[in-house]
């Protein structure tokens, strides 16, 4: 068994120590090349009145080796095997991969840990927990913590709520555990992307960072600690309820997989880890991102068939190639009182059935998509009447209601069969290409014959989306959950996109996209260009600012068009050029969010792979202290290319002019990329809630 263990990809290294029973990372991140060093010399002191031996955070932190942290397996036998002393007893890998074995046979458990680089240099941890006593063990904890040195001094996650997602916070990191709960009975809308550690004022582009991401869709729990030793560690984990998990002699549990990034490049190059694993996927979508017309911020539950023709036939005509029938059209749904459970075409509503409008959009050119939502289930509703028992509960109480509904408890195999069934026969009998699967509610009190079921409802999910996609391969699924309340690469391994809110506020969006697209690619983040009025906010928008902020990400359009001015309608056909233009760097490049030192301007870019193009937005989210703008840098660029730079969506009448604008706007010469990453341009005034598109190609 070699005493350091070194596996490498994408630039990146993971160290582990071997040398003795409990294995030790002792390094994670840039590659050092070849490690000889006796492991010996890595232990650290031993403190004044402490343990008489080295305490390090091992790869699976323990209190029987003086871990005074959170252990990463916690469980018992009725209180007993409480604090296990798991041993190394065997491993074996290759230049990427590494695989640790570990048991304590008095308490009766085997762990096994894998590590694997992906070529992008993402590190992926898969592990699992066996029970090998002769009793049950009910297991309460079983989380992957990863060591970040002590010159990480800073952690960042996201939080939010409904129509708020994804905002960063930061905080020192200091001594002591900063938890991030999640129990939603989904991902939730205030889950954090990523929780990360970074060295002292680390920025998307420059900085020192470790991050880690567990792939699950239930709850979990995201933490960083500093114990009194000075030690600091990342741990992600699924958050398990009272008696979820009991294995049974032989049973095994199998943790979500934890998916870890570092950079040296700041939070771009996390993003880039992430980013460049997903887009290599064989399941990923390679298609051009289809332009989507969403009906719901267009008709809400008023479905009637004329109305939706015209607006078919108002969407192709400025471009749109996907065409999604939202929430109402199946029995009794009439409100969101009612109908959730009865899968079956309103005959009240569609006496023809959805036919005659899946072949006029058809005929218009455009794809066919549809509104779901089978994991939940309204009291008002023939399958609520007739199978009262498929709804999740803690017993025999009802949990409290949540947009007027409860969770089918897909845990129960009749449920479960069900469901699929009646997707299956919806995707049977009609042409459609597309489902945007919602999910309306966090149920804190999943429940199966009175049992907690997070986990086992989470599972029934998965199975239900992986045999939909057997046995309907072609038709994509966009994961919607009230917006943007189960964004994770669980979901994501099951799904085409995920819907990023449910607010189309370009304002608030900015936001919401630029820290989405820290783990998620734009190719996969639904972004749509909403009314004028923002349904959610009120906050009235130019278009501009609209269909800037939707260019960076899957863009669609969720808004009654048919009422839309001439005018409007052209310069919504034009962005849609645009974006069809530009779509495949959008779906390839790699993602520069720029460190603008005034806070109340924001740039976005993608950069192509071979820095021949950029697309890049410069957005004004409020009023500025200064009276002139301050430059904008455009970084990621070949610093030895010459680039010209051209305004692609002006925002408007006299929005770029001769008092407010600059020379640039008008006619660019040819810059290096050099220059444009180092002293960068003089910037037009824009008004608040304003955005500049501009393109950079670089000369032949």
């Amino acid at each position: 068994m070699p005493e350091l263990h070194r596996i490498t990809a994408g630039g990146v290294a993971l160290v582990v120590d071997t040398s003795g029973d409990d294995p030790v990372v002792v390094h994670w991140g840039a590659d050092p090349g070849a490690v000889e060093i006796d492991p010996a010399l890595l232990l650290p002191a031993v403190a004044r009145s402490m343990f008489d031996e080295p305490v390090r955070p091992s790869l699976l932190p323990q209190l029987a080796r003086g871990w005074r942290g959170r252990p990463a397996v916690r469980g018992s036998r009725s209180g007993r095997d409480f604090s296990p002393r798991f041993a190394l007893t065997g491993s074996d890998g290759d230049a990427a991969t590494l695989t640790l074995r570990l048991a304590d046979p008095e308490a009766g458990l085997e762990v096994e840990v894998r590590l694997a680089l992906a070529p992008s240099g993402l590190l992926l941890v898969d592990s699992a927990v066996r029970n090998t006593g002769d009793a049950p063990y009910s297991l309460e904890q079983a989380d992957v913590v990863l060591p970040v040195p002590a010159h990480a001094t800073e952690s960042l996650d996201t939080t939010g709520r409904w129509i708020r997602e994804k905002h960063p916070q930061r905080r020192p990191i200091q001594q002591g555990t900063w938890v991030r709960s999640g129990r939603h009975g989904r991902t939730g809308h205030d889950a954090t992307a990523v929780i990360a550690a970074g060295t002292a004022g680390f920025g998307s582009r420059h900085g020192e960072v470790w991050a880690l991401h567990l792939g699950w869709s239930g709850d979990h729990e995201s933490y960083v600690e500093r114990t009194a030793g000075g030690d600091t560690v990342l741990g992600v984990g699924e958050l398990l309820k009272p008696g979820e998990v009991v294995l049974e002699p032989g049973g095994e549990y199998r943790a979500p997989t934890v998916y870890a990034a570092w950079s040296d490049a700041g939070l771009d190059g996390v993003s880039a880890r992430f980013h460049d694993w997903l887009r290599a996927r064989p399941s990923h979508p390679t298609s051009p991102r289809p332009v989507v017309l969403n009906t719901w911020e267009a008709v809400y539950f008023d479905h009637d068939l004329d109305t939706l023709k015209e607006l078919a036939d108002t969407a192709a005509a400025v471009g749109v190639e996907r065409f999604v029938l939202d929430d109402g059209w199946f029995k009794g749904r009439r409100h969101d009182r009612a109908g959730l459970g009865d899968w079956l075409v309103d005959e009240t509503v569609w006496p023809g059935g959805l036919t005659p409008l899946i072949e006029h959009v058809r005929d218009r050119g455009m794809q066919f998509g549809l509104w779901v939502e089978p994991e939940m289930i309204n009291e008002d509703s023939d399958l609520a009447r007739e199978h009262p028992d498929w709804i999740s509960k803690p017993g025999d109480r009802m949990p409290i209601d949540w947009r007027h509904q409860q969770v089918v408890d897909l845990a129960n195999p009749e449920a479960w069969q069900h469901i699929l069934e009646a997707l299956d026969a919806i995707l049977s009998e009609n042409a459609i290409d597309y489902l945007k699967w919602d999910q309306n509610r966090d149920q804190l009190e999943l429940g199966h014959d009175g049992v907690a079921s997070t986990r086992e409802q989470t599972l029934a999910v998965y199975r239900l989306f992986d045999e939909l996609r057997r046995r309907h391969p072609r038709v994509e699924i966009e994961s919607c959950s009230s917006g943007g309340a189960r964004v994770d690469l669980g979901i994501l391994a099951r799904t085409d996109r995920i819907w990023t809110s449910d607010t189309n506020d370009a304002l608030e969006r900015q936001t919401i996209q630029r820290w989405t697209e820290l783990l998620v690619p734009p190719e996969l983040v639904g972004a749509h260009v909403g009314p004028t009025e923002s349904h959610s906010t009120g906050r009235v928008h130019d278009l501009g600012f609209r269909a800037i902020t939707a260019m960076f990400g899957h863009f669609g359009i969720e808004w009654d068009i048919r009422q839309a001015t001439d005018d409007d309608r052209d310069r919504l056909a034009a962005a849609i050029r645009v974006y069809k233009a530009q779509r495949d760097l959008i779906a390839t490049g790699r993602m520069v969010r720029m460190d603008h030192p005034d806070p109340a301007v924001q740039v976005t870019g993608v950069v192509a792979p071979d820095g021949s193009r950029a697309l890049f937005s410069i957005a004004a989210l409020a009023t500025s202290a200064n009276e002139v703008p301050l430059p904008v840098r455009f970084g990621g660029l070949d610093p030895d290319r010459a680039y010209r730079v051209e305004l692609a969506l002006p925002l408007g009448p006299n929005a770029v002019n001769e008092r407010t604008g600059v020379a640039w706007t008008d006619a660019s010469p040819l810059l290096s990329g050099r220059l444009l990453g180092v002293l960068g341009l003089p910037m037009p005034i824009l008004n608040p809630e304003q955005a500049l598109l501009v393109t950079l190609t670089a000369d032949a």
